[in-house]
C-alpha cells in the first residue's frame, strides 16, 4: 500500500471497488481477483481493495464492526490493540484526570481511537507516512477527527509540553520484514526514550511486549499483563500517578458480554489479582483439584497471590500449576478435579485411558518435553470418553495427572 493506492481507495470509485472486495473476501483469492476485474475495476484498484477487504475480515476479532471501514496494512494490524483492551485503557487515563493525550508510534490509530471515544483530545504521531493516513483516515470513518490530529513525523520530537498524558508503543516490528525485535533497545522510539517519557509526563503508560523481562520495569512503575478470554495479549507499564501496584494481571472477559461500565460505554468484564511479584507460593503435595492459572497471572509473576486467595500449593517449585483440597471459582485459573496421578509411562497411561475408554483427551502441559500431538497419536485412543491430561512434574518427576473439569457454577 501506498499513498496513491489510499487515496484511490477513498474515492467514490475506491469506496464500490472496496464493497465489491467485501462481498468476494474469504474465498478463492484468483475468483475473488477476476470477479473484480468482470466488474471493470482497474487490476491496481482491485488488488489494493481485495487486501484491504482481508485485512478488515481478519480484523473484526479485534475491532468488532468497526473493522469494515477502517484501512489497514499487515503490520499495523499485528501490533494494534485489540478493541476492548485499548477502550479499558483509555477509561482509566480519563479516570485519573487526563484531558489530552500524545500517542507516540501510533500506527493505525486503535489507541488513539479509543482515546477519543472516552472524550481526550488526541495528539498522535506516526514516522511512516502511509501509516498516518491510515491512522487520519480511521479517525475520519470513525466520526472523531475533531478530537484526534495526526502528524507525520518523529515521535521523539513531539513538544510533550502540550499534553497532560502520553501514551507510547513503541514499534516492535522491523520495516519492511515485519519479523518482531526481541531486544527493547531496538525498538522504535528506541527504549531508552520510552522510559525516559514519564520523567516529561508524569502520567504516561507505555504498551510492551507480554514477554517482557522484569528487571526491565522502571523503578515505581506498575506492570500489567493484560489476557483476553484466556489469551495474553499484552502488557503495560503504567507510570507517576498512573501507578497503583507493582504488579497486576487483568484478566477480560468478551465471551461474558458487553456491559456498560460506570461512563455509559460498553465493556467487557474486567478482574484484577495485584501483588508485588515477588511472592513465592509453598510448595506440597498434589491435591485433589488442580488450578492452571491465566497466562497474565503467571506472566506478572502472581501466582503466589493466587495461591494464597485459594489455599492452593504448588507441587514443583518451577511449575505454575496449584493444587487445593476444595473447588473454588476464580476467574484467575481454570479448575480440573484429578482423578489420577501417574509417573509418566506411555505403556500404562495407554492401558489406563483404554479400560475407560476414553476417546476423546485435551493435553496440558507445563514443565513437560512431550508433544502433545505426537502423544495423541501414540495413546491410539478409543472410546466416546472424554479426559483431560496434564503433563506436568512434581518433586522434579514427569507426571502425568488424569482429570476432568470442575463445572461452573449455575
Amino acid at each position: 500500500m501506498d499513498l496513491d493506492q489510499l487515496t484511490a481507495l477513498r474515492t467514490p470509485e475506491g469506496s464500490a471497488a472496496l464493497a465489491a472486495a467485501a462481498e468476494v473476501a474469504g474465498g478463492d483469492p484468483l475468483a475473488a481477483a477476476a470477479a473484480l476485474r468482470s466488474a471493470g475495476i482497474p487490476g491496481g484498484l482491485a488488488a489494493a481493495a481485495l487486501t484491504q477487504a482481508e485485512l478488515r475480515r481478519r480484523a473484526t476479532g479485534k475491532f468488532g464492526p468497526a473493522a469494515a471501514g477502517m484501512f489497514l496494512t499487515r503490520a499495523g494490524l499485528e501490533q494494534a490493540t485489540r478493541r476492548v483492551v485499548a477502550d479499558r485503557r483509555a477509561e482509566r487515563l480519563r479516570a485519573a484526570g487526563v484531558t489530552t493525550v500524545a500517542d507516540l508510534g501510533c500506527g493505525l490509530g486503535a489507541d488513539a481511537l479509543a482515546a477519543a471515544r472516552a472524550g481526550l483530545r488526541v495528539h498522535a504521531v506516526e514516522a511512516d507516512p502511509v501509516t498516518a493516513a491510515m491512522a487520519a483516515a480511521n479517525a475520519e470513518a470513525a466520526g472523531l477527527a475533531d478530537l484526534v490530529t495526526v502528524e507525520c513525523g518523529d515521535a521523539t520530537a513531539f513538544d510533550v509540553s502540550r499534553v497532560d498524558g502520553a501514551f507510547c508503543d513503541p514499534a516492535r516490528r522491523r520495516a519492511g520484514t515485519g519479523r518482531r525485535i526481541f531486544d527493547p533497545n531496538a525498538y522504535s522510539p528506541p527504549w531508552d526514550f520510552v522510559t525516559g517519557l514519564a520523567a516529561r509526563v508524569p502520567r504516561t503508560v507505555v504498551k510492551v511486549a507480554p514477554g517482557l523481562d522484569h528487571a526491565l520495569i522502571p523503578a515505581g512503575a506498575e506492570a500489567e499483563w493484560v489476557s483476553v478470554d484466556g489469551d495474553l495479549v499484552e502488557a503495560a507499564l503504567w507510570c507517576g500517578p498512573l501507578a497503583g501496584v507493582p504488579r497486576r494481571a487483568t484478566v477480560l472477559r468478551c465471551k461474558e458480554g458487553p456491559p456498560v461500565n460506570a461512563s455509559g460505554r460498553e465493556g467487557a468484564p474486567s478482574h484484577h489479582l495485584t501483588g508485588s511479584g515477588a511472592e513465592e507460593a509453598a510448595v506440597g503435595a498434589v491435591r485433589r483439584f488442580l488450578f492452571d492459572p491465566d497466562p497474565a497471572v503467571v506472566r506478572a509473576h502472581l501466582v503466589a497471590e493466587l495461591a494464597a486467595d485459594l489455599d492452593a500449593t504448588l507441587a514443583d517449585p518451577s511449575i505454575a500449576y496449584l493444587y487445593a483440597d476444595a473447588a473454588h471459582l476464580t476467574p484467575f485459573a481454570r479448575c480440573l478435579e484429578i482423578t489420577d496421578v501417574l509417573p509418566f509411562s506411555l505403556k500404562r497411561l495407554r492401558a489406563l485411558l483404554r479400560e475407560r475408554r476414553v476417546g476423546r483427551v485435551e493435553i496440558l502441559k507445563r514443565g513437560s518435553a512431550l508433544e502433545p500431538e505426537k502423544l495423541r497419536r501414540d495413546l491410539r485412543l478409543a472410546g466416546d470418553e472424554p479426559a483431560s491430561l496434564v503433563l506436568t512434574r512434581v518433586a522434579g518427576a514427569p507426571t502425568v495427572l488424569i482429570c476432568r473439569p470442575v463445572p461452573a457454577a449455575g
